[in-house]
C-alpha cells in the first residue's frame, strides 16, 4: 500500500477531519504515517494536534472580526466585521459602513479588501486569510475570487444571501479561474448573538419611537 503524501501548506490551511481524509488513509493498515516529501512527519495525533491548532487560531482572528463588528454597530450600522490575515500577521480590517457612507459596497469584506491592496500596494492578496463574522454575499464573494484569497472562514451562516455554501457557493464555482477554500461556522453562534441582538435592539427602538409619536399625537389631539 502506497504511503498517504500530504502538503504541508495544505495541512496547517485546512482543517481536516478523518472523514475528509478517508477510511483508507487513516486505516490501522497505514499506521496513520504521512510523508512530507520524503520525509516521516505527522501521525493521526499530531494530525489532531494541528487541527485543534488551526481552530485556535481561526477563533483568535475571528473575535479580532468581532470587535469590528462592534465598531461598525457603534456607528449605527450592521454589525458585521472583518480581517485579513498573511502568515499569522494582521493586514488589514473592515467593517460595514453602507449606511453612513451612502454605498452599497462598503460591507466589511470590501473595506478590509481595499485597505489590504493598499497596505501592500497590490490588488492581488496571494496567500491571505479572511475572517468575517457573516457569510459572504455574492458581491463580497466575487471580490475574494478577484483578489486572489487563499480562504475564507466565516462565523454565522447568512440563510438569504449567503454566497460561500448557504444559498450558493461562488467561491468554489467551478467554472472560475480561482476557487477559494472556505472554513464556516467559527465562532458561529457568537456571531448570530451579535447580529440577533442588533436586530432586537433596532426593533425594540423603532417600537418605542412609533408609540412615543402616538402618544404625542394623541396629547395634541
Amino acid at each position: 500500500m502506497e504511503q498517504t503524501k500530504l502538503n504541508l501548506k495544505i495541512l496547517h490551511a485546512k482543517t481536516l477531519s478523518s472523514d475528509e481524509l478517508g477510511c483508507d488513509e487513516v486505516s490501522a493498515d497505514v499506521s496513520a504515517d504521512v510523508l512530507i516529501g520524503e520525509q516521516p512527519c505527522l501521525n493521526q495525533a499530531s494530525l489532531n494536534q494541528v487541527d485543534i491548532e488551526q481552530a485556535r487560531v481561526d477563533e483568535h482572528w475571528m473575535r479580532v472580526a468581532m470587535i469590528m463588528a462592534e465598531k461598525a454597530e457603534a456607528a449605527g450600522e450592521v454589525p458585521v466585521g472583518a480581517v485579513l490575515v498573511k502568515e499569522g500577521q494582521q493586514i488589514a480590517t473592515g467593517y460595514n459602513l453602507s449606511i453612513s457612507e451612502h454605498d452599497p459596497c462598503a460591507h466589511a469584506e470590501i473595506q478590509c479588501l481595499r485597505a489590504a491592496g493598499q497596505t501592500i500596494e497590490n490588488y492581488r492578496l496571494l496567500d491571505t486569510t479572511l475572517y468575517v463574522t457573516l457569510e459572504p454575499c455574492a458581491m463580497c464573494a466575487g471580490a475574494m475570487v478577484h483578489s486572489r484569497i487563499a480562504r475564507v472562514v466565516f462565523g454565522a451562516r447568512d440563510e438569504k444571501t449567503g454566497a460561500a455554501g448557504t444559498v450558493l457557493n461562488l467561491l468554489q464555482h467551478p467554472a472560475f479561474n480561482h476557487q477559494v477554500e472556505v472554513t464556516s461556522g467559527v465562532l458561529a453562534q457568537d456571531c448570530a448573538d451579535q447580529l440577533s441582538r442588533f436586530f432586537k435592539r433596532r426593533r425594540e427602538e423603532k417600537k418605542a419611537l412609533k408609540q412615543a409619536q402616538k402618544a404625542q399625537q394623541g396629547t395634541l389631539s
